[in-house]
Order: C-alpha cells, then sequence, then structure tokens
C-alpha cells in the first residue's frame, strides 16, 4: 500500500512516447525471473491473452500460413474478449456471444497424442494453462510440459503459456511451468502481479520477440507508473517474504488435513492442485456451498460444477490454516451422499 500511495503522489500515467523507468524495471525483473526477452504490458490477463493470440497468427503468417490456428485445451479459460473467449473451452462462457473467431483447434488437457497427432500445417501455436484453474484445479501429467516444449520445437509453433492464475507464486514457483523446467515462447501474466492494481503482462522470449514491431500492438494506460510500481512492490515483497517455499509448504499443509480428514468420504473424489492452488474434486454438483462458506467467513469457488476451487493469499498463516480446512471439511462432511453412493 505504501508503494501505490507513494506513487499516487508522483505520477499516475503518461505517454508511451516516453519511456517509464519504473516500467524499464518491472520488465527487467520479470525477465530476470522468467528467463524470458521482452514484455508487452497491458491491464488484464484477458488482453494478455489476445496478446498472445496476435503473435500467434503473426507467426503463422510469417511461415506462409493463409489461417493460422492455434491449439487450446478442452476446459481451458483465457478471458471473456472475443478472442480469449474463443480458446475458453466453456461453452456457458461463449453462449450468446457468437459468432466466435475462428482458427482454435481443441483437445483435451494433458494429452500429448492428441497433440501430435493433429495434421500442423495450419498450426501456429499451442496455448496451455500449466494449471487449469477454471477448468478445476486440474494438474497435468508431469511429463505433459516438456513433451509439449519438444512438440513445438519440432514444428515450430510457439508454446504459449496462460499463467494469469498459476503465476507469481501461486503455485510455490514464480510461474508454474517453472516444476516442469522449460521455458515458453510466450507467457502471459495477470492477476496477482498488481496486488490488486490492474496489470496484465504478455512475456517472449526467443524468436517470439520479433513478432511486434512498432505499431503491432498497444494499450493506452499498459504500464502506467502506479501499476507497474505496485507489481514491482508485489515482486519483493514475495521475494523478501519469502513467500514461494512457504505456499510451497502451506499449499502441503492444507492438502494433507482436507485429505487425512475428508478423503475417504464417498463424497470426495480427488484433491490436487499445487502451492496455494487447490482443487478439492466432489462426486456431485456443489455450487451451494460458495454461499454456505461466505457465510462461515470463508471465500471460496466452485468450478467445473464440481470443484472447490481454494486460492488462500499466500502469507496466510498457520492459524488460518486451520480455521479454513475446518470449514472446508464441516461443509464436505455435512454433504448428504448420493444415493448411488451409498450403493457403492
Amino acid at each position: 500500500m505504501g508503494a501505490i500511495t507513494d506513487q499516487a503522489g508522483k505520477l499516475l500515467h503518461t505517454s508511451n512516447l516516453y519511456e517509464i523507468d519504473i516500467q524499464t524495471r518491472l520488465a527487467d525483473r520479470l525477465c530476470a525471473l522468467s528467463g524470458m526477452d521482452a514484455v508487452f504490458f497491458g491491464n488484464s490477463g484477458s488482453e494478455a491473452n489476445e496478446a498472445a493470440i496476435k503473435m500467434a497468427r503473426l507467426h503463422g503468417h510469417s511461415r506462409g500460413i493463409d489461417t493460422p490456428a492455434i491449439v487450446v485445451m478442452e476446459s481451458a479459460f483465457h478471458g471473456r474478449t472475443l478472442a480469449a473467449l474463443a480458446a475458453t473451452g466453456n461453452t456457458n462462457a461463449q453462449r450468446g456471444f457468437e459468432p466466435l473467431p475462428e482458427g482454435f483447434i481443441r483437445v483435451p488437457y494433458g494429452d500429448i497424442e492428441a497433440i501430435a497427432q493433429l495434421p500442423d500445417r495450419n498450426i501456429a501455436a499451442a496455448l496451455v494453462e500449466p494449471i487449469q484453474g477454471e477448468g478445476g484445479v486440474r494438474v497435468p501429467p508431469a511429463d505433459f510440459l516438456p513433451a509439449l516444449r519438444k512438440l513445438c520445437d519440432q514444428r515450430d509453433w510457439l508454446l504459449m503459456l496462460d499463467e494469469v492464475q498459476s503465476g507469481v507464486g501461486r503455485s510455490g514457483h514464480w510461474f508454474a511451468h517453472q516444476a516442469a523446467g522449460i521455458t515458453p515462447d510466450v507467457m502471459s501474466l495477470a492477476k496477482g502481479l498488481g496486488g490488486g492494481v490492474p496489470i496484465g503482462a504478455t512475456l517472449v522470449a526467443g524468436a517470439a520477440r520479433e513478432l511486434f514491431g512498432p505499431g503491432s500492438h498497444g494499450s493506452t494506460f499498459g504500464g502506467n507508473p502506479l501499476a507497474c510500481r505496485a507489481a514491482l512492490a508485489v515482486l519483493e515483497t514475495i521475494e523478501h517474504d519469502g513467500l514461494l517455499a512457504h505456499a510451497q509448504a502451506m499449499g502441503e499443509s492444507i492438502r494433507q488435513q482436507i485429505d487425512a480428514r475428508v478423503g475417504e468420504l464417498p463424497q470426495v473424489v480427488e484433491i490436487r492442485g499445487a502451492g496455494l492452488m487447490i482443487g478439492v474434486e466432489l462426486a456431485e454438483p456443489c455450487a451451494e456451498l460458495v454461499d454456505a462458506a461466505r457465510e462461515q467467513g470463508i471465500l471460496l469457488n466452485v468450478t467445473a460444477g464440481t470443484v472447490i476451487r481454494l486460492l488462500p493469499p499466500l502469507i496466510i498463516g498457520p492459524a488460518e490454516v486451520e480455521r479454513l480446512v475446518d470449514g472446508v471439511c464441516h461443509l464436505i462432511e455435512n454433504m448428504a451422499p448420493t444415493q448411488t453412493q451409498q450403493a457403492n
């Protein structure tokens, strides 16, 4: 908060015809943390993904592809602007906004064989969440991202990773894909990057760095001094306070405690996640738990209809973990198993 109020008293916005020193500092910091080369700043995750989609199409046209296509995943979520919505694998979110932009090929999440079997004559890129958030906190097989990186290299596709939800420490790493030991060509960030202040970022590496030139893309307020100052403060706090290791430890504690208490109940299918990105999949729809939890002072969401999604703050401590676990488990314990479950 101190960084935001200090910057608000100095400069909120200026033309991007001028170099903005704090924007340059943030870009340098993100590149150092990610091993990537350059950053385009926008205002949201949808904008960051729109920039990635435009890059994929530029990459395709540079290869002589007239109608470039992007491989996307079932159950994915990439935003609510039209192209990002078309890339999203959620028909409920898309309904009523047709016709959506074309150029997306959808495959099952985490299925490298399904991707490898695609005819690649028009494909320019693959867009993937390292951990699906809205799709139900789904973690792919451990070999999926390395295999996809290899496939993209072989076929001259851009590997584009949507880290809007999983990035900036949420998974216990700066970026979730780092657990797989790879570097993408394009990565989108938002949400946690600004600590509550709107900001989006599209990072590029290697050949992708040359795709945007002067006039290719733009944003009036993207990368403004206030948002960049907030994001720098977020990164500095995560590093200074050791929040990556903390997120791993607290996340593991939450998953273990929930598993120990309700993991064997018939209504619990699976407990999964990474760091402080946690999903508890139940055997039946459970949207009503959102309001029931809020009445207990607990904030959670239900995604994919049957998955309790927990995204606690990176600073959560043992006392808050205990309260969270107790509240979530109480909700699950009080769900009556369906007749099918009882028969089993």
